[in-house]
């Protein structure tokens, strides 16, 4: 069992920065990957990015790409999402994920992470 944190939303105008976190603990030895993903009122949740834990590779959405980037460190077990150049389309609770069984990341892109965090809201006005 994996437990998630996750740390950083709030309330940005657009063109703004924000930076999330994500502490992991419990066996977090068996981590393989982790992910970010994010759900906006009314709709399903999506694929944001993720990365995995040995070679840090990271993988990102077709939404987000140029303007967020992964990172993680793994002696203090927590990854990072650093978001740029903020629209309001990116307004959404965030989520952490971690998958300690190796999926494939076609599947990870699905949702296939075994461990979720309670979630982080991120408002971006305009």
């Amino acid at each position: 069992q994996v437990h998630l944190v996750e740390s950083g939303g709030g309330l940005v105008q657009a063109g703004g920065s924000l930076r999330l976190s994500c502490a992991a603990s419990g066996r977090t030895f068996s981590i393989d990957a982790m992910g970010w993903f994010r759900q906006a009122p009314g709709k399903g949740r999506e694929f944001v990015s993720g990365i995995s834990w040995t070679g840090g590779v990271p993988y990102y959405g077709d939404s987000v790409k140029g303007r967020f980037t992964i990172s993680r460190d793994n002696d203090k077990n927590t990854v990072y999402l650093q978001m740029n150049s903020l629209k309001p389309e990116d307004t959404a609770v965030y989520y952490c994920a971690a998958d300690v069984y190796g999926t494939s990341w076609y599947a990870r892109r699905q949702g296939g992470f075994g461990s979720w965090g309670q979630g982080t809201q991120v408002t971006v006005s305009s």
